[in-house]
């Protein structure tokens, strides 16, 4: 090469270009800024179509189907918001979590958020119930614990917790939870992970499980940070961050998932009677309701889960859920999930059922099992077998019933303020929602004139009688006509001015079935606090007695609770016999004139005479038309019923209880006794007797 070749390269200066890799219009810093911010919170740019390219393929769900469209559900401004949604953004956990990574351990993770619960006594209620039902490994009772305490006191957390904005509630059930060698450790450390993410400690308690096929925790976090201001936490950490933390924990405590393992979790689906992996798998993967599994060259482990899909198809065909067409070509029934999930959740109660008889060492025929999703039309009697949380996140409470008509009763959906006295075993009726008419719709019936009702007419003669509580004689009426403004809604009364209000002439009754149709949930009534076998040598009047007295047993099956029944009530008379409070006559039997009040005023005796000795006062009897005065300090359960203890200086006696006289514990209170009852009158002039 010559010297001038060595010098013939030159440099040509070209046309400025963006440094962005693609050609194009320069973009600002800002415009890049943007961008970048976009990738790393792996959100996609404004009016983007989302790639199905990172929807990751679950061993079940080999199709991907459907992952996508439940992050696009998942993904919202809960993202940019509230603690966590950093770690959100760096596990790329905004479109739901995916179980990516082999090997990882299943865990479930239902959460629920919970408004003003320490002020309405909400999280009392299902704090009380979650220890109620905690049990250890060896099924021993439960205990409450906190990061810090073995034996956490649930009063001071919930005292801490009174004035919370809200209230955060987790169900942990890690798929083996049975082989964890310490739950409660693992929990702590789950904790201790959630803490680090959320940059804030925690103040929480927790109760294991282990009273059910499936292991789990309960787990309650205070709605304050460490630093006493409200707890936000990011939507999707709630829905997924949690759950990425506790699989990575079982997975780090147990080791990955094998393939063996996995295939042997799997395989153990295929005979089950309620909606698996497998189920989920094919629906999303089936076009039309149609799912090709004609045999073609795969690799081992596509061809195991044909394998599995068609075993559980063949499953799923004799359940009447699915149809071969032609050789490896299967139609699904659009009805596959829900029928699948409704049995599943049938199975579940069935086996919650056959756990509480067990418990009380009763074995009864599951074809006399009745499940009611709704309250029953025809009242139930019968022994409280067991009373639970009906979803384990809520407060509301599930009865099982064992009744006398040889039936067990599985009741859901009931409100825990109404079955506060309805013990296991007391004996308790089940019966229709309450669609009796409230003493304010009585009232506004009453006032109308002509069919119309005037608030400032109502305000006068309030003031008038002067039998309103506290003097407030314009928030009585205000509650009346909110009453009204409820039912104008629904289309009952309707509103002509400020002072002027229609009434129909059924209004009550309206009023009433309006009530119904809205409270579908039963009424319980306690029969009776004392367990049968107690009830059969009480001295006082007993639920028994009433069932003696009445004669007529044709509601009685002659198995069951029901033959247990027909054995107390042959023991009972027995002894009203032999204690000459009952004779015979031929076949029939006589029983003492004023029975129940007799047998009710000899146990008042009894327990009377032995406070006094305890109290140091006299007891006195109430006497029917006596008036009675005092301060209500307590409250006293005997075969005969429940009692309110009012003690004066001297003296103490005790009457008849009602659920208007709990308010008044500690206060002054005055009712005038009527044949065996009692009108209480709290407040000038008012009468609130039953």
């Amino acid at each position: 090469m010559s010297g001038d070749d060595e010098n013939r390269f030159e440099l040509r200066p070209g046309a400025i270009r963006s440094d962005s890799p693609k050609a194009g219009k320069a973009k600002s810093f800002l415009t890049r800024a943007k961008k970048l911010a976009r990738q790393h919170s792996n959100r996609p740019a404004r009016g983007a179509a989302r790639s199905p390219s990172g929807v990751s393929r679950d061993p079940a769900n080999p199709a991907g189907k459907g992952v996508k469209a439940a992050g696009r559900r998942a993904e919202g401004a809960g993202v940019r918001r509230g603690r966590g949604a950093a770690f959100v953004r760096a596990r790329g956990l905004s479109g739901g979590w995916r179980h990516s990574a082999p090997g990882m351990r299943r865990v479930v993770v239902k959460t629920r958020y919970v408004r003003q619960a320490g002020r309405s006594g909400k999280g009392a209620a299902h704090l009380r119930y979650i220890q109620r039902d905690g049990t250890s490994r060896d099924g021993a009772p439960g205990r409450l614990y906190s990061a810090t305490e073995d034996q956490a006191d649930g009063e001071a957390f919930l005292a801490r917790g009174r004035d919370d904005r809200h209230q955060f509630r987790f169900i942990i059930a890690p798929e083996d939870a049975a082989e964890l060698p310490d739950l409660t450790g693992h929990t702590r450390d789950l904790m201790r992970s959630v803490e680090a993410d959320l940059g804030t400690k925690l103040d929480w308690v927790a109760v294991n499980h282990h009273n059910t096929g499936h292991p789990h925790v309960h787990v309650i976090v205070r709605g304050c940070d460490d630093r006493g201001e409200t707890l936000v936490i990011n939507g999707d950490y709630l829905a997924h961050g949690i759950r990425e933390r506790a699989s990575a924990l079982a997975t780090l405590e147990l080791g990955p998932v094998s393939e063996r393992e996995q295939a042997r979790k799997l395989a153990a689906e295929v005979d089950q009677d309620r909606l698996t992996r497998i189920d989920r798998a094919m629906i999303a993967e089936a076009e039309d309701g149609l799912l090709d599994l004609r045999p073609e060259p795969q690799e081992a482990r596509r061809q195991f889960d044909r394998t599995l899909r068609l075993r559980r198809l063949d499953r799923l065909q004799k359940m009447g859920l699915a149809t071969e067409h032609a050789p490896g070509v299967w139609e699904l029934n659009p009805r596959l999930e829900s029928t699948l999930r409704a049995m599943g959740e049938r199975g579940d109660i069935i086996r919650s059922i056959h756990r509480a008889l067990k418990a009380d060492g009763l074995t009864r025929d599951p074809m006399t099992f009745e499940v009611h999703d709704a309250a029953p039309q025809t009242p139930i009697s019968g022994r409280v077998v067991d009373k639970f949380l009906t979803d384990e996140m809520g407060e509301s409470l599930t009865l099982v019933v064992d009744g006398i008509d040889g039936r067990t009763h599985h009741v859901s959906g009931l409100d825990a303020d109404r079955l506060e006295e309805a013990k296991v075993g007391s004996i308790v009726e089940v019966g229709p929602a309450d669609a009796a008419a409230r003493p304010s719709d009585r009232a506004i019936a009453a006032m109308a004139e002509d069919g119309i009702y005037r608030p400032s007419r109502h305000l006068e003669q309030a003031r008038f009688e002067g039998r309103v509580p506290g003097g407030d004689h314009a928030g009585f009426v205000d509650a009346h006509v909110r009453r009204l403004e409820a039912l104008r809604r629904a289309g009952i009364v309707e509103r002509l001015d400020a002072d002027r209000w229609r009434i129909p002439e059924d209004y009550e009754r309206r009023a009433a079935a309006h009530d119904a149709g809205r409270n579908r949930q039963a009424t319980v009534r306690v029969l009776s606090a004392i367990a049968l076998d107690k009830q059969i040598g009480a001295d006082g009047a007993t639920w028994l007695d009433q069932r003696l007295l009445r004669g007529d047993r044709s509601d009685i099956a002659s198995s069951g609770f029901g033959q247990e029944v027909h054995e107390a009530l042959d023991q009972r008379r027995d002894r009203h016999l032999a204690g000459g409070d009952a004779t015979r006559q031929g076949a029939r039997f006589l029983y003492r004139r004023n029975l129940l009040a007799t047998l009710r005023d000899r146990e008042l005796a009894r327990v009377g005479a032995s406070l006094a000795e305890r109290k140091g006062l006299a007891f006195r009897p109430a006497a029917d038309g006596a008036r009675v005065s005092g301060t209500f300090t307590d409250t006293v359960h005997l075969a005969s019923g429940k009692f309110a203890l009012v003690e004066q200086s001297q003296e103490f006696t005790l009457v008849p209880w009602r659920p208007v006289i709990d308010p008044q514990l500690g206060r002054e209170v005055t009712g005038l006794v009527k044949g065996g009852s009692i009108a209480w009158q709290l407040g000038r002039g008012k009468d609130l007797g039953i």
